[in-house]
């Protein structure tokens, strides 16, 4: 499928190698969130553009995805959307309100509110814009580095359907699994038919990596999360996969991030993603020593670290890399980026991680 696009040969495929597991001679790196708010040239095209008309307008899209590569030396763009495009496609609204965040109005609030959504859901109908924009991305990022496609899990995108916004306990949502849980598996079983589409129609658009965010893992326990996040985040893994060789798609790696997952890192490379993300809340050796060792993994630097001066940020990006190691790794934050981080620290940050693991390779091939 990706043929047929006649894409721009790629030039940079550190990212892709690193998460195949395969010999890199520098750690790649890229930034959660590196396209949008920390950046002047994103605030000043926020101000004449929503949110969401940024999102569902391809054009627009594009050169905010665009936009940090201008700046800094990445090894990946990651196309500008939302996780939340989702529960739209699904007929709920969402609003992006400043200095709040998003919100939906009218919340799922009982299981008979399920009746409510639009399912069976066309994403190639509803979501259409996203595919275009990868499309488009793709060729004008011109083979510079591959273009990363991503979705929110199922447990996650519950949790603001149900909540309504952002949460410091995530009750309600919590309080569906256990007062609710048929009704639960029922509402993430349907958002994991939807997310598998999604991600498959961003592989046929031309994403060469898919990133699935958990980033409200940290809200279970081990026992609810093997019931209600892993066994839909295993399900994803397994029918892309199956859907890839079904259709004769090309492979591409999948990187599976679940913030706050550190006491269940254990079970977490067993849904079989090809790259495990990590939170700043985990040694990199912790990591390394429990997940397998067929899975690469990434992170993990606190994003309030950007904040440090110049040799600080340094010295942490060469601890951080010697940690983890230079091969099956892909350097990141361990969350998305704030919006209050000065860009210059980001090209600190990236050009320290290139520099640190070249340096680090050398030496180890010199070595006897």
């Amino acid at each position: 499928m990706g043929d047929e696009h006649n894409f721009p040969a790629l030039k940079n495929d550190l990212i892709i190698r690193a998460a195949w597991g395969q010999y890199t001679e520098k750690v790649p790196v890229w930034i959660m969130r590196q396209a949008g708010r920390y950046l002047p040239e994103f605030q000043e095209f926020r101000k004449k553009h929503s949110f969401f008309e940024i999102c569902r307008t391809p054009s627009y899209a594009c050169e905010v995805t665009l936009q940090p590569l201008r700046r800094f030396d990445l090894d990946a763009a990651i196309i500008f959307s939302d996780i939340l495009v989702i529960p739209q496609a699904l007929g709920m609204e969402v609003e992006m309100r400043p200095g709040v965040g998003p919100v939906l109005p009218e919340p799922l609030k009982t299981p008979e509110s399920l009746c409510k959504l639009n399912y069976p859901c066309d994403v190639y109908k509803e979501l259409g814009y996203v595919f275009e924009a990868i499309t488009l991305t793709r060729h004008k990022l011109e083979g510079k580095v591959p273009l990363i496609g991503f979705a929110g899990a199922p447990w996650t995108l519950m949790c603001y359907m149900i909540e309504g916004g952002g949460s410091k306990t995530m009750s309600l949502a919590k309080g569906w699994l256990y007062r609710w849980p048929t009704e639960s598996h029922k509402l993430l079983t349907l958002l994991t038919e939807v997310i598998v589409d999604y991600l498959v129609g961003k592989i046929k658009a031309g994403a060469q990596l898919l990133q699935v965010f958990e980033s409200n893992a940290e809200y279970l326990g081990p026992s609810l999360f093997d019931k209600f996040s892993l066994a839909y985040l295993t399900r994803i893994k397994q029918q892309v996969c199956e859907r890839v060789k079904a259709e004769n798609l090309p492979k591409v790696p999948m990187i599976l991030f679940a913030k706050g997952s550190c006491s269940v890192i254990n079970t977490i490379s067993s849904a079989g993603y090809d790259v495990v993300s990590l939170d700043w809340t985990i040694a990199p050796k912790a990591a390394r020593y429990i997940v397998s060792d067929n899975t690469s993994l990434q992170g993990n630097l606190d994003p309030c670290a950007l904040k440090a001066n110049v040799a600080e940020i340094e010295l942490m990006v060469e601890k951080m890399v010697q940690s983890f190691g230079t091969q099956k790794y892909i350097a990141n934050l361990g969350h998305g980026i704030y919006p209050d981080m000065s860009p210059e620290s980001v090209a600190v940050f990236v050009n320290s991680v290139h520099k640190v693991s070249e340096k680090l390779n050398k030496n180890s091939e010199n070595s006897p």
